[in-house]
């Protein structure tokens, strides 16, 4: 191991530690191909020692003593110490992951909006009444799994962080966390400000390491009463057994091929930097990326060649040159956009535009360009897997109906998009769209903390996000009494 290098730690009861068999992961930036930091390799013995640290700390501990009012406040510490590292913060997470640095930043601030919403939300989340026949007073009340099991990707480790830990802790669960292992310093960082911030050992843990062992063994764990998965759906459905073994509960959000609509009445001016963003941001590799745009036939030609114009002007190049986008998180996944983009070259599917690699970047960098094709095929792999890249699909359509069918037409249902000034239409097509999340002239809200999030079909099932994230991270009592005389 090169000593110059920093080596983080996993979080267990409260205390910073490295794996029980010091083994390490060599930790790469995207940017360059270069080693630069080292986490923690843990096995099952370190995720069997977390998930019962945070066992403890919600049967027997401090945590599980705590009032709602009391867990507001030190997740509100939280936060706030989260903001007052946010350069710190927002640069880990630029290297770590690849993403461009104004694009981190936004990830910190949303971070540190996580743990500010659901501090003040911890001691609001209240039962009901209900009134039955005869002499009974039937009350229900929210109460936590215990402890939560979360593993989160390497594409937004900080947000995911925050929407998962946030809303479980909010409601009183203890937490164990396994990150991914391709990108997660920003995660293991906030561990240590977690201990500052006042949170009882064994509320929060963190554990580095694979997925095919640390993962595996928290999925696995008869202990853990709740999971929580973001990823692909193959690896959901594993998570989904694993955790079917010991009956519990598991929300997955595992992507997208979410669609755009453009009718002729939109204000197209409007639609292009939101539909070109919502393509390149985190250079694609998002679940919620808007990755179809379907246009009506009448504008077809107009708007797809606007669109052009600015593909042709994207520059992908290092995290810290801030461009338009930055590199893939590895090797692995450029070869995956790769293979896509080769299979469309042998469809002979129309390439519209291609932005550039700018001159300078690092040649052991993972760069890819961001492309636009035109009249992709609605069936094609290109229209219907998820490639987490900055590629963009663009289709005609003729009418609400196709438009609607084209939409509809993915195995997936995360997010779609409506551009029109036709109110009528506007709800029409919100409510035909199958996805968890359907914006009208707009997408994406700056993390929509507030916003609940969620797929259908093989985007996943259960919400998080705003206080349907609370709702997932609890259960309900119903308690009845007699008070008959």
């Amino acid at each position: 191991m090169n000593k110059q290098y920093k080596s983080y730690k996993n979080l267990i009861a409260g205390k910073l530690c490295e794996a029980i068999d010091k083994e390490q992961i060599e930790v790469i930036c995207p940017s360059d191909g270069e080693v630069f930091a080292y986490i923690p390799k843990s096995s099952t013995r370190d995720i069997d020692l977390a998930v019962k640290a945070a066992r403890h700390a919600y049967d027997k501990g401090e945590w599980g003593k705590m009032s709602a009012m009391e867990r507001g406040r030190i997740l509100l510490k939280f936060s706030i110490l989260i903001e007052k590292h946010k350069s710190e913060l927002a640069m880990l997470e630029s290297r770590d992951t690849g993403k461009i640095l104004s694009q981190a930043e936004a990830d910190i601030t949303a971070l540190a909006r996580y743990f500010e919403f659901y501090a003040g939300a911890a001691d609001k989340i209240y039962g009901n009444t209900i009134p039955i026949k005869g002499n009974f007073l039937t009350l229900t009340l929210r109460e936590p799994h215990g402890v939560v099991g979360g593993i989160i990707p390497w594409n937004y480790p900080a947000q995911i962080f925050g929407r998962v830990v946030g809303a479980a802790l909010a409601m009183g669960n203890s937490v164990v966390i396994k990150p991914a292992e391709d990108a997660c310093l920003s995660v293991l960082r906030l561990g240590e400000l977690a201990v500052s911030a006042g949170l009882p050992a064994g509320a929060l843990n963190i554990v580095s390491g694979t997925g095919e062992e640390a993962g595996s063994a928290l999925t696995k764990h008869s202990q853990v009463d709740f999971f929580s998965f973001t990823g692909s759906p193959i690896t959901g459905s594993l998570v989904q057994q694993a955790a079917a073994l010991n009956q519990r509960g598991v929300t997955l959000e595992l992507g997208g091929k979410s669609a755009q609509i453009i009718f002729a009445d939109a204000d197209l001016e409007k639609a292009l930097p939101v539909i070109i963003n919502a393509i390149i941001q985190n250079s694609g590799q998002t679940c919620s990326a808007g990755s179809r745009v379907l246009i009506e036939q009448s504008i077809y030609a107009e708007f797809s060649k606007k669109l052009a114009e600015k593909f042709a002007k994207l520059k992908a190049g290092p995290h810290d040159a801030n461009l338009d986008l930055g590199p893939l998180i590895s090797k692995k996944q450029l070869n995956i956009v790769k293979n896509f983009i080769s299979q469309a070259e042998k469809e002979n599917i129309e390439l519209l535009a291609k932005g550039e690699i700018i001159d300078n970047a690092p040649e052991k960098g993972n760069y890819i360009a961001p492309a636009l094709y035109g009249n992709v095929p609605p069936n094609s792999d290109l229209a219907q897997k998820e490639i987490f890249g900055p590629i963009l699909c663009a289709f005609p359509f003729r009418d609400e109906e196709h438009a609607i069918r084209l939409a509809n037409n993915s195995e997936f249902g995360l997010v779609g998009a409506v551009w029109t000034s036709d109110g009528a239409r506007q709800m029409r097509m919100a409510k035909a769209i199958r996805a968890g999340q359907v914006y009208i002239n707009s997408y994406g809200a700056g993390g929509g903390i507030e916003l609940p999030f969620g797929g259908f079909k093989k985007s996943g099932h259960g919400r998080e996000k705003g206080i349907e994230g609370l709702y997932e991270m609890s259960t309900t009592k119903t308690i009845i009494i007699n008070h008959e005389n």
